[in-house]
């Protein structure tokens, strides 16, 4: 794949034996930190991150079904929850807003790019929804997550995890995100879609940042 090509990995700079040891070791080194030196719970979880992502995502999901970004997502949505356990020692419902915040950004950031990818996808035998269903079928799941993101954004003021500010950041970032998917939906080009998974990246970092920003001018 285009995308991927340039990487060590397929660049046939490591072999797959290389790459599975470094993995092995670096990752093993990283549960024996947090197990020894932050909590057991934090091990734990982390270590079903790695299995979910590396095993049930890469290996089971993605050659088998146009749902493992979707599925696979709460993989990617796990660091919130792992860092609020490696400080508080709990999964707090706090950690779990935040985890679903990044479960329901996951479909239209990624699907964004399988968009304007999809030939590559396919090529490769991924069946990506783009691959499976066509894109007017993606573009319209794109634009349904982004109603859920949107919805699933407002969730920490209306819990009281954050205040006003926060509440301003997620309805203008959340907004935009709304009309890149509405545009993409009626009049999709490749230029746009790649503009949209670009904005999708800013949007959870400034969203977060948000929340960050609030809690400190609140305190």
């Amino acid at each position: 794949m285009r995308r991927t090509r340039g990487r060590p990995l397929p660049r046939g700079e490591l072999t797959s034996l290389q790459t599975l040891t470094f993995a092995g070791t670096i990752g093993a080194a990283g549960l024996w930190v947090l197990y020894a030196l932050v909590n057991p719970l934090t091990m734990w979880l982390t270590l079903g991150t790695f299995i979910g992502y590396a095993v049930v995502y890469t290996v089971l999901l993605k050659p088998a079904t146009p749902q493992n970004i979707v599925i696979g997502g709460a993989s990617g949505a796990m660091p919130p929850v792992l860092g609020w356990a490696a400080v508080t020692g709990n999964v707090a419902p706090e950690a779990l807003l935040l985890f679903l915040i990044i479960f329901a950004w996951t479909p239209p950031h990624f699907w964004a790019l399988a968009l304007y990818r999809t030939e590559d996808f396919a090529k490769a035998g991924l069946p990506m929804l783009p691959v499976t269903h066509g894109q007017r079928f993606t573009r319209l799941y794109v634009l349904l997550y982004t109603f859920v993101l949107f919805a699933s954004s407002l969730l920490p003021f209306a819990y009281g995890m954050s205040g006003w500010l926060y509440l301003v950041a997620a309805l203008a970032l959340s907004g935009v995100f709304v009309a890149y998917a509405v545009r993409l939906y009626v009049a999709y080009s490749d230029a746009l879609a790649r503009r949209t998974f670009r904005y999708s990246i800013y949007y959870l970092a400034l969203l977060f940042a948000a929340l960050l920003v609030d809690h400190y001018v609140a305190v």
